[in-house]
């Protein structure tokens, strides 16, 4: 279930790519933060897959969804749970937790420069994954992210309109 006014990739077969190389690389992730989370396109297959997630996502319908798509999914309710704030304002309700792995899928323009702190610095889990739509936004806050000790160890692209310049950015990270 997916609202008009909640986000969600509009071509489906890449989102099943981009999900599947999210899932991979977090294979074995127990406690998983996915920010930014949307309806749920990476929590909800993680929460299938046995993890327990907490997604942080501003826009109020799609929360609603990713909850909806959650009980569509027969998914238990220990598994997942959807914050419907800021991330920015989110990150200190789940910053005192340990997490396995980091999720962050921001809007085009990129996180706040406070969230990538916070979340690298504050949070540090071991594994991270950074999805994004816009590589130049991309290039310039991996710069920040490697001054906190990550390292990049895979970077993936998925075609999201074939013959367009849009593509979508996998960074897969370790501490």
């Amino acid at each position: 279930m997916i609202s008009p006014d909640a986000f969600f990739q509009t071509n489906v077969r890449a989102a099943s790519v981009l999900q599947q190389c999210v899932v991979e690389t977090l294979h074995g992730a127990q406690r998983v933060l996915d920010l930014y989370c949307g309806s749920g396109l990476f929590s909800l297959r993680l929460a299938a897959e046995g993890a327990r997630v907490v997604g942080i996502e501003e826009n109020r319908q799609a929360v609603r969804d990713a909850a909806a798509n959650m009980r569509l999914n027969r998914i238990p309710p220990d598994r997942a749970r959807f914050i419907a704030v800021r991330v920015e304002d989110g990150l200190g309700t789940v910053a005192r937790d340990a997490w396995d792995a980091v999720i962050l899928d921001p809007p085009r323009q990129g996180c706040p420069a406070g969230v990538l702190e916070r979340v690298f610095r504050g949070i540090a889990a071991p594994r991270a994954v950074y999805v994004s739509c816009n590589p130049e936004m991309l290039a310039v806050e991996l710069r920040m992210i490697l001054k906190y000790g990550y390292t990049v160890e895979r970077i993936e692209a998925v075609d999201m309109f074939p013959h367009t310049e849009h593509i979508e950015t996998l960074v897969h990270l370790g501490a």
